[in-house]
């Protein structure tokens, strides 16, 4: 009988050479298709970012999941070369003929365009942000990361996640030189910034290494590891022990020194507008997280005409409950201080909190059927902000799940001060973070089939954060909120994000200062100081986001009821949901684009003639 040997050889070596016919012209050259050329630019950036790959998770416990012992470049030159790679990436797209996509390919191509070239624009004004910041800053970032993203489910994972511990160290380097780029371009970040990070890091690394986060993080989850042995469980350790010992915490003394150093020569001017190029910086940053070229001036408009609406609407509700209308900001800080509207400061109340919330997403999972007809097939959980992360970290966000299944969707909620949790203003976290808000959103188009993978991940802030605000209302719209009190929490979480676009233009088109902003929230929203510092501060540092959020919220509500207008008795808001959510995050004008066209199918379905 004949050897299959010969042929099995055969084989393999054809299906190698197969693979690198393939592989050369996608990974090197310019690939056959659109489709390979969207596969090359992912993994081109993938491979550049080993945090992505473990934040994505479908790799994770296989053979290729080495990238889980690295940690992400944040060097000056890798900012570089990620610039650099998007304009050739820009440039090879359009070598493609556009024109002859059908539209379902042309609105991948149009993302993808839409997002290099942004990179593109923010190129011509680099090294303008502040990556060390009190807010979402290397220094955090990177412990946040290995708490609640690493994965720790066998030894394997161990042994990355104290490899990563060690490259904290290297990481924190880099950082530090982009820190000397900036200052030699004059970018130095506010006084107030760099003192909150100068006690942000002393409050990391001011203890023993046994009691560090990241040790004990590592000892909570190993007696969960399924193939430790005891003994290398310790040995695992001390490994972290030592890495936190003598590398995590002499690179953070080499930051603190930069920060002291950078806090001398910084000022008390808060705004982007006094840094060179600062207008033009500012502008790029409004294009960039409103995906509009609405201007400074236009949006600081917006903002006080939505304040002064939202007020009205609220003096309505304060009238109808016969409380005091004249003053809102007032009031609500009235109502805010109600002990009723708070937690109880007793043992087990952060405890009662998270469950609270669970219970409000729960119910909002269930109300939602009725309004939904794709949901997400990942979970979402609640847990608590970690407590080194606390003191500067919003009021709630949201994680998303791994597209690998082995985490799910998570909403962190900030008990930083449990007594000072407002009741009220609960539901409407809930709803914005979790369900129907961000984890639908987020959930939804990690699922997407039949899309290129980018097209899964690609995030566009004002339509994300667009659509956690529309959760926002729509929630309202459809009395999801049991009493009036609740509805008035809704009502004064809307005005906080109108009175964003305000402050946020303030700060950095109009030169306000930070006690100025804080002075403005603090009366409009009836906010306690604590919150408005914490909520102002982070404008300061991320300039232009907080405008994403009425913005996106804005023109969703617009084409829906340009969709109801238009549609009449078709319009079917379980189908204009799914639309909205079923394309995954876009820029405003593209989702504009496909909701027109939407609306022309159904009114070409409405119009056909039925067959007699």
């Amino acid at each position: 009988m004949p050897s299959r040997r010969p042929i099995g050889r055969t084989l393999l070596v054809l299906a190698t050479l197969a693979l690198i016919v393939f592989l050369v012209p996608v990974l090197w050259f310019r690939p056959w298709t659109l489709d390979q050329f969207y596969l090359r630019v992912f993994v081109v950036e993938a491979l550049k970012h080993p945090q992505l790959l473990t934040q994505i998770g479908i790799l994770d416990r296989t053979p290729f999941d080495g990238y889980n012992a690295r940690l992400d470049d944040q060097s000056p030159a890798a900012e570089r070369a990620t610039i650099g790679r998007a304009e050739r990436a820009r440039r090879m797209l359009h070598e493609y003929d556009l024109a002859k996509l059908s539209p379902k390919a042309r609105l991948s191509a149009d993302v993808l365009d839409w997002y290099l070239d942004d990179i593109e624009r923010g190129a011509a004004i680099p090294f303008h942000d502040y990556p060390v910041n009190q807010l979402f800053g290397a220094q955090s970032q990177l412990p946040d990361f290995l708490i609640n993203i690493h994965p720790l489910h066998r030894a394997h994972d161990v042994a990355s996640y104290v490899k990563r511990v060690a490259a904290i160290g290297p990481a924190i380097d880099q950082v530090i030189e982009s820190l000397n780029v900036r200052e030699s371009l004059g970018v130095i970040p506010p006084r107030f910034v760099l003192d909150r990070v100068i006690v942000q890091m002393h409050g990391f690394r001011d203890v023993p290494a046994r009691d560090n986060v990241l040790v004990k993080h590592l000892a909570e989850k190993l007696p969960s590891v399924r193939d430790m042995e005891a003994k290398r469980s310790a040995s695992r350790l001390a490994e972290a022990e030592r890495a936190v010992s003598d590398v995590v915490y002499p690179a953070y003394d080499r930051l603190l020194a930069k920060c002291v150093h950078l806090d001398s020569l910084a000022t008390t001017d808060d705004g982007v507008w006094k840094l060179p190029n600062g207008d033009a910086y500012y502008a790029q940053a409004l294009r960039h997280y409103t995906t509009t070229d609405l201007s400074a001036d236009s949006i600081h408009a917006l903002g006080l005409s939505e304040v002064q609406r939202i007020q009205g609407v609220i003096r309505g509700l304060l009238v109808e409950l016969r409380l005091p209308a004249a003053d809102v900001g007032a009031t609500l800080s009235r109502l805010g201080a109600d002990p009723r509207q708070h937690y109880a400061n007793v043992p087990g109340v952060r405890d009662s909190i998270l469950a609270d919330y669970q219970r409000i997403i729960d119910d909002a999972s269930r109300r939602s059927e009725a309004l939904f007809d794709l949901r997400p097939e990942a979970g979402v959980v609640v847990r608590p902000v970690p407590a080194f992360e606390e003191a500067t970290a919003p009021g709630g966000y949201y994680q998303g799940s791994s597209l690998g299944g082995g985490r799910p969707g998570t909403f962190f909620a900030n008990l930083r001060d449990p007594a000072g949790v407002v009741k009220g203003s609960m539901r409407t976290l809930a709803y914005h973070e979790a369900i129907p808000g961000h984890h639908f959103q987020i959930s939804i188009a990690q699922e997407l089939k039949g899309v290129p993978f980018f097209r899964r991940l690609i995030p566009f802030t004002a339509y994300q954060e667009g659509w956690g605000l529309y959760a926002e209302e729509l929630a309202l719209e459809q009395g999801f909120h049991p009493t009036a009190l609740d509805s008035l929490g809704a009502l004064g979480s809307e005005l906080f994000r109108a009175t964003r676009l305000v402050v946020d233009t303030g700060i950095h088109h109009l030169h306000w200062t930070r006690e100025q902003a804080i002075a403005y929230m603090m009366k409009t929203t009836g906010m306690a100081e604590p919150g408005v510092v914490t909520e102002v501060e982070r404008y300061i540092v991320a300039p232009g986001q907080a405008c994403a959020y009425k913005v996106g919220e804005l023109k969703i509500v617009e084409l829906r009821e340009r969709a109801r207008a238009r549609l009449g008795a078709r319009f079917d808001v379980r189908k204009f949901h799914d639309l909205v959510l079923g394309n995954g995050a876009l820029p405003l004008s593209l989702l504009e684009r496909e909701v027109d066209a939407w609306i022309a199918r159904e009114g070409a379905t409405a119009a056909a003639p039925r067959a007699s």
